[in-house]
């Protein structure tokens, strides 16, 4: 049995001595390779964040935030810089949650617009998470704990992948920006703006709705908000929760099911819930490619209900003075 042991932990160590140099130059010559897509947009989105000195408008959540808001209209109405934070739903909630804690100034408003609180608090996707995160070790604080041993199981498949395209570009850049970037410019870097929003244009929608159902809420999503709020609050920040883009039509829940889902939030959140959820009802011809991605015209129109929800908390609106 010792010497089964013995040669387990020989085993390990050999393999330990191979993984870690290759893992170290694998971060220092070859990450990063996906600096051209879609979530790469969050380098931009936390450089923006952190330079800003003084309170601020955050606003938090997936892909339903960064395709549904025109942030130059909250900046005008309120006169405070807005950042978008919106980037991705398989990254989960509380790893969204966790841009909130990148650069909390006193006076900073955040904005959680999570289109469930129904979450485990894990990451969906690691992959997913290690394309966005690459070598920007800054950034890895976004990864809670309890991700850190499915974050390590999802690495090999990262590195293969990220030195294949390496491999091509050595070849052909034109070919490695291929594997680089999504096809749709929608789904680019270049496709957001300085606030943080998509604003490659959408002039129609092309979702088909074929069922929809209510938001859910649970016991970890609501703590884990709470703990976040109380985490603001001690830096003078304040943290509100508002409503995500609901398709209106024949498959929409009765609204009498998001009047129950909206106290019962209420009735469990430390924070405010600004919005009405029923203010957030869009014809489905405002839904772009999914049922969180507002079209252009959709994105405005949702920005100005923000404005009124926020006008409606107490926050004084400059461009009325």
């Amino acid at each position: 049995m010792k010497k089964f042991i013995k040669k387990i932990a020989l085993f390990l160590l050999i393999l330990m001595v191979i993984l870690v140099p290759v893992t170290l130059f694998f971060f220092h010559f070859i990450s990063p390779q996906y600096s051209e897509g879609y979530n790469a947009s969050l380098l931009d989105k936390a450089k923006r964040l952190e330079s800003i000195e003084g309170s601020k408008i955050v606003l938090i959540g997936n892909s339903n935030v960064s395709f549904g808001f025109q942030s130059e209209l909250i900046e005008e109405a309120y006169g405070m810089p807005v950042v978008n934070m919106g980037l991705h739903g398989g990254l989960d909630n509380a790893f969204h949650e966790n841009m909130a804690k990148l650069n909390v100034q006193e006076g900073d408003i955040y904005v959680i617009c999570h289109h469930t609180f129904a979450d485990d608090g894990k990451i969906d996707d690691v992959e997913l998470a290690w394309i966005t995160l690459e070598n920007h070790t800054e950034l890895w604080k976004l990864v809670n704990r309890q991700d850190i041993t499915s974050m390590c199981m999802g690495l090999p498949s990262y590195m293969k992948k990220a030195s294949v395209i390496w491999g091509l570009g050595l070849i052909s850049r034109e070919a490695a920006k291929n594997y680089n970037a999504e096809t749709d410019a929608c789904y680019s870097r270049d496709a957001f703006n300085e606030y943080g929003d998509v604003a490659y244009p959408r002039e129609k929608g092309t979702f088909v709705f074929s069922e929809q159902s209510l938001p859910e809420i649970n016991d970890t999503c609501i703590n884990r908000l709470n703990q976040l709020n109380a985490y603001l609050n001690e830096r003078g920040a304040v943290m509100v929760v508002a409503g995500y883009p609901i398709g209106k039509g024949e498959f929409t829940p009765p609204e009498e099911g998001f009047v129950s889902f909206q106290e019962e939030l209420a009735k469990r959140l430390d924070c405010p819930v600004i919005s009405d959820y029923r203010d957030y009802f869009f014809d489905y011809k405002y839904f772009y490619n999914s049922f969180l991605h507002l079209t252009t015209e959709g994105a405005r129109l949702r920005t100005q209900q923000l404005i009124k929800d926020l006008e409606g908390y107490g926050l004084e609106r400059q461009d009325k003075q």
